[in-house]
């Protein structure tokens, strides 16, 4: 049998080692918590008197500052996110307490009766609001340069590495055109502190008595100052479940409400804030998919393609209601090898 080697793992260890004492950490019980899309990975560790978390995140790929920053910014507010107890930035390793082991989306993958599903949402609902409150005048923007960067993955990715396909000068242009159209409405957005993947994976669902009040927030380090309706689409558009429009649409409208009373900036009219929401909604859901199928591609991160179908869903959701995104409909409808139907505006 053969013994792969991590040499992290073993620097882990030997600093582990130095804290074992005034931790109480049982060395021998790390054992892997969880892993993300980048190269951030977790481990939980037993201790005489519970759990602790412990962040690997290899400092020539990621940095432990932002997130350090961000959870000091998310806990002075009152919201429940990992404390920081230990940090090695050299080695890029952090000590944080144990915020439970179900998260929402582990949660949804059992039975679950509608009180508790609208209530956990809910509370989701109301933590959204006052994250948003958040001083995030210092975070960098999430700016027209770079949400139009982020689409171009779509393209490169979705288009011609998944499908295999080459786009015409004519649709090329066309995407453009979409793209800007997107770009140019959801920068003219009132800003405040964006999560960026604000969904079941990264909420814990909490014991209030022994982890803190629900949901606890997680894998927040690239949060930005940018459009207020995109964590409302991160959550109710959840690339890894699936709502149906009637379900995200209440909830669209309880973020809506909850945000008035709090004074956010949101539009007067829910009507003006659902346009937004859309218009945000699918330039986010263009950039997952181009994402989704690089990770599987370049990446070998297969399961991400089990979520595709339902990205391409919330897409057409949107696309399918505005003429200006017609073009986009047939694209997908060409990329799927679903016949054009009669009775599309041109």
């Amino acid at each position: 049998m053969t013994t792969l080697i991590d040499p992290r793992l073993d620097l882990l260890k030997s600093w582990l080692s130095t804290l074992s004492e005034k931790y109480h950490l049982h060395i021998d019980s790390l054992r892997p918590a969880s892993s993300d899309a980048s190269f951030r990975r977790y481990f939980r560790i037993d201790t005489d008197t519970g759990t602790l978390i412990i962040m690997d995140a290899p400092p020539v790929h990621e940095d432990c500052k932002p997130f350090i920053q961000i959870a000091n910014k998310l806990s002075a507010i009152g919201l429940n996110c990992p404390k920081i107890l230990e940090q090695n930035l050299t080695d890029g390793f952090l000590i944080l307490n144990d915020l439970g082991n179900q998260t929402y989306y582990q949660r949804l993958q059992s039975p679950i009766e509608d009180k508790e599903l609208q209530t956990i949402y809910r509370d989701a609902i109301a933590a959204m609001v006052t994250m948003q409150k958040v001083d995030a005048s210092d975070l960098p923007a999430y700016d027209a340069e770079r949400l139009m960067t982020e689409l171009t993955v779509f393209p490169e990715w979705y288009i011609n590495h998944y499908h295999q396909m080459t786009l015409s000068d004519d649709e090329k242009n066309q995407l453009a055109s979409i793209f800007n159209l997107l770009v140019e409405h959801n920068t003219k957005q009132a800003k405040v502190f964006v999560h960026r993947d604000y969904h079941s994976p990264n909420l814990m669902l909490c014991d209030p008595n022994l982890h803190g009040p629900n949901p606890g927030i997680i894998d927040f380090q690239d949060a930005l100052l940018g459009p207020i309706s995109y964590d409302v689409v991160s959550l109710v558009m959840d690339a890894r479940t699936t709502w149906e429009e009637p379900q995200q649409l209440d909830w669209a409208i309880r973020y809506w409400e909850m945000a008035k009373a709090q004074e956010l900036p949101v539009p007067a009219d829910f009507a003006d804030f659902h346009v937004d929401y859309e218009f945000m909604g699918l330039q986010r859901n263009l950039r997952i998919l181009g994402v989704f199928a690089r990770l599987a591609l370049r990446d070998n991160k297969k399961h991400y393609l089990n979520h595709m179908p339902r990205m391409n869903t919330y897409v057409r959701q949107v696309a399918n209601r505005y003429n200006s995104f017609k073009p986009l409909v047939r694209l997908l409808d060409k990329l799927d090898n679903i016949e054009a139907k009669v009775g599309y505006t041109f």
